[in-house]
Parts: C-alpha cells; sequence; structure tokens
C-alpha cells in the first residue's frame, strides 16, 4: 500500500471555498484510512467524491484536471484548497507510476497527450501512442480512448486514482475496466475510485466508502444504495416504472 490513510489537519473553508462547509463528508473528515488494494468512494451527487479525490489527487502531486505527476496544463482553475488541509500517511515504498483519471476533463487531457506527442524528442507520435493505445487518444471513442489510456499506460507499480470512470463506458466495457483493476492490483497497483458504478464497486478486494450525512465510513456491497436500486429496478422494471410515473402525475397536480 502507498497510501494508508488521509488526514484533515485544519481549515475553516473560508472565502471561494466556503461551500465545503455545506458538504457534511468533507466538514466531518478527521482520519480516513485505506486498507484495502482499491478504496471506492461512493455517494450520492454533492457528497463530495469527486472534491476528496481531486484534493488527494493534488496533495500526491497530480494536475488537479489530470494527467500524471508530468501534466502540467491548466484550461482554469476550479479546484478548492482542500489539499492544503490534507496530511497523507505513505507507506514503505513509493509507487514507480501513477494516474489521477476524471471524466469531466478527459477531452482536455487527451489534447495535452497529443501536445506531448508534437513536443517529444525522444520517440516519434507513432512510438509515443504505443502507451496510450496506438494512436490519438481524440482519435478513438470517448470508452475506447479511455480504456486505451488504461491498458497500456498504466504499468502496475502505482496509484491511480480515477473519478466516475464508467461515466465513458458501457456495462460490457465495465466489466472489461473491472479486468484491468485486477491486472494492475495483481502488479501492485493501488486505486481510489470515486464511482456510482455497482459493476465496478463489486470488485472483491476493494472496500466501499459511503460519503454522506454521518462520517465516512465502510459499507458492504449489498448494503450501498447503488446496488439496491439498481437490483430493484432490473428485477422488477415495470413496478418501478408505474411507481415512477405516477409519482410525476401526483407532483404535477
Amino acid at each position: 500500500m502507498y497510501l494508508n490513510a488521509i488526514e484533515r489537519t485544519g481549515g475553516d473553508f473560508s472565502g471561494e471555498d466556503s461551500y465545503l462547509q455545506d458538504i457534511p463528508a468533507i466538514k466531518g473528515l478527521s482520519l480516513l484510512e485505506l486498507r484495502q488494494p482499491v478504496t471506492f468512494l461512493v455517494g450520492e451527487n454533492g457528497s463530495g467524491k469527486s472534491t476528496l479525490l481531486e484534493a488527494v489527487a493534488l496533495a500526491l502531486g497530480f494536475n488537479p484536471e489530470g494527467g500524471s505527476r508530468n501534466f502540467a496544463f491548466s484550461t482554469r482553475d476550479t479546484h478548492s484548497g482542500l489539499h492544503d488541509y490534507l496530511r497523507l500517511h505513505r507507506g514503505p515504498y513509493r509507487p514507480k507510476d501513477g494516474f489521477f483519471l476524471r471524466a469531466e476533463s478527459f477531452y482536455n487531457t487527451a489534447t495535452e497527450v497529443e501536445e506531448l506527442s508534437k513536443r517529444s524528442l525522444s520517440a516519434p507520435p507513432e512510438e509515443f501512442y504505443r502507451n496510450y493505445g496506438g494512436k490519438s487518444l481524440h482519435h478513438q471513442s470517448h470508452g475506447e480512448s479511455f480504456l486505451s489510456l488504461v491498458h497500456s499506460r498504466f504499468r502496475g507499480q502505482g496509484i491511480y486514482l480515477l473519478d466516475e470512470p464508467e461515466a465513458a463506458l458501457s456495462p460490457a466495457r465495465q466489466l472489461t475496466l473491472l479486468a484491468e483493476i485486477h491486472r494492475l492490483v495483481s502488479a501492485g497497483s493501488q486505486l481510489v475510485i470515486a464511482t456510482h458504478s455497482p459493476i465496478l464497486m463489486a470488485y472483491p478486494q476493494g472496500e466501499i466508502l459511503l460519503l454522506g450525512e454521518e462520517p465516512i465510513h465502510p459499507v458492504g456491497y449489498r448494503e450501498t444504495e447503488h446496488y439496491q436500486i439498481t437490483k430493484s429496478f432490473l428485477d422488477h422494471p415495470e413496478r418501478m416504472l408505474r411507481i415512477l410515473f405516477q409519482q410525476d402525475k401526483e407532483d404535477m397536480r
């Protein structure tokens, strides 16, 4: 394990960061232990998953918009100052690789990869792109480029932070990503993943941490709302749709 715990050391979150006070999981953060090779951050929209993951990425030296530690591009500074108040408890070994991959700014990351290929003095573009699926990420579909990056660029023995990776992937491709996650874990890697995907959460060597109104805490796979709602819908889609549409009618009265 390269990262054993995340500790918040202070911060009154004033000024532009004052909104952090309104996120219970961030406001109540003290010491968060990471006990498995894969940690899933789950919760409702606005629960602080991406905010926390971004802060950890910055504290580790990654670009806030994504990439490796060598990526220095910036389109717009929108990250919070939470990273300034985090102390990372690291393991005895340093990772040999690392990447911060976030769905919302993946286009910008792909553009930076293209720019790096043009500036590379050590390899022609076709050789440079071997780490990215053999061609520009912009010349692949969103899902293809996402998986190409994970498969070709993530080498193992590293720490990888993924923010809602399922956004680009079909259910079948999410299963492919599960296999890639297992490959990375088998190669001595650690991953922290913010996700809504019950497919990804099923990974057996992972721990699910719930961000909500209470302090961040572990939950079982079948205890997650993501699993329960998805299962309920797939088991009884007609009944669920009838309930939803009936509620819509009542709301319109």
